[in-house]
């Protein structure tokens, strides 16, 4: 038994110091022109994934259909979004190609809004989608995501009508002030290139979170 058990320390110092040689070495191409290796690209993921559930799972979800809060997101997202998840008659720009891991075209499916609000609030490490709960407040959070499960169906002609409505991100309350005036999204150190990365859940039954903005 003593000498299993020392086997077993000799195996974990052996991993241990195999992983510390591989990462100091250099060897692994982190450039965002290069892909993951597969078992890396599945390892993020999941741990995406399942971080996400956890943590978003007991979210009580408000009326996502109530009008003004759809029209609410839209500004939002014309301000804060479309920079890299584009929008519906938008094609790709300048930047998008270049990203790692890719930003999911949120104008094709509609996520699950509890993961949706999480990952907005929080925003995910390392993938350059931002914590946009450090400056909008839960109420403009969750407009965002009621946005977001009308935004496939809508056309180009639709889109742009319910922004030209819609009151500027820069004009809504955040942070619980309610009329102040946070100046807009680039005022807050964001831009519409912020929102790079976002591995946004699908509904139950569609594809995988790491596979729409994980590359």
């Amino acid at each position: 038994m003593k000498a299993f058990i020392a086997a077993l320390v000799v195996l974990l110092l052996v991993g241990v110091f195999g992983v510390g040689a591989f990462v100091y070495s250099g060897v692994y191409d982190m450039g965002a022109d290069t892909r993951h290796a597969r078992p890396v690209r599945a390892m993020i993921g999941t741990l995406v994934d399942r971080s996400v559930e956890r943590r978003a799972k007991d979210l009580v979800v408000p009326d996502l259909q109530d009008p003004q809060m759809v029209l609410d997101g839209a500004g939002h997202y014309a301000e804060m979004c479309t920079g890299c998840h584009l929008a519906p008659g938008m094609a790709e720009n300048e930047m998008r190609p270049g990203l790692y891991p890719k930003p999911p075209q949120l104008a094709r499916f509609k996520p699950d809004p509890r993961a949706a609000f999480w990952i907005i609030k929080h925003g995910v490490k390392m993938s350059a989608m931002p914590a946009w709960g450090a400056s909008h407040d839960d109420k403009a959070i969750w407009s965002l995501v009621a946005f977001l499960q009308q935004m496939p169906a809508m056309t180009p002609v639709q889109y742009k009508a319910m922004v030209a409505q819609a009151p500027a991100d820069d004009d809504m309350p955040m942070s619980g002030e309610a009329g102040h005036d946070h100046g807009s999204a680039a005022d807050h150190g964001h831009d519409a290139n912020d929102m790079q990365g976002m591995p946004m859940p699908a509904q139950s039954g569609s594809t995988p979170a790491h596979e729409h903005g994980a590359g």
